[in-house]
């Protein structure tokens, strides 16, 4: 078979084009964006996020509208939850910020509810009605013990917790 330099052409162009093909589901896999981050940056303080991860979604009604841009501890050691929105968008100032679970064990994610206020929020802001993360963990072992963080119910309050006592 002789070689030709047309078809040599074609075949080449056919693996440029499968790799441009493989490094495209690649970045869109890992939810590599283009565009510029920036926008609107907002603040939410949680006592629980449940594995939230940077990145994550924030949605609306079940459209994407952002993503969590940082996590960290604030003073009063508490989840401080940076999130970046679309520049475009409008939030009341009395929107409420929701971590749940996608189905029964999927990845967490904000979901925000938009409030009736006319004033909005701006960069810099702290939402402040938050809802933090609903633990399973927890759940399970108030259905099977009927109590909540680790105390039992037939423990007497008074009891002491220093050592053994001593019965003279």
């Amino acid at each position: 078979m002789d070689r030709s330099p047309v078809r040599d052409f074609i075949v080449g162009l056919f693996v440029l084009a499968g790799l441009a093909a493989l490094g495209w589901l690649a970045f869109s896999v890992g939810g590599f964006t283009w565009h510029q981050r920036g926008g609107l940056r907002l603040s939410a303080d949680f006592s629980e996020t449940g594995d939230l991860k940077v990145r994550a979604p924030v949605v609306i009604a079940g459209v994407r509208v952002g993503e969590v841009s940082s996590l960290s501890l604030d003073k009063d050691f508490r989840a401080l939850v940076e999130i970046n929105l679309n520049p475009d968008l409008k939030l009341p100032t009395d929107t409420s910020a929701s971590i749940v679970t996608a189905g029964v064990l999927g990845d967490r994610y904000i979901s925000l509810q938009p409030g009736g206020d006319d004033r909005f929020l701006s960069s810099g802001d702290r939402i402040s009605y938050t809802e933090s993360a609903v633990s399973l963990e927890r759940l399970i072992g108030q259905l099977v013990y009927g109590t909540t963080r680790g105390e039992r119910k037939d423990a007497p309050a008074s009891r002491s917790t220093t050592g053994p006592e001593i019965e003279r």
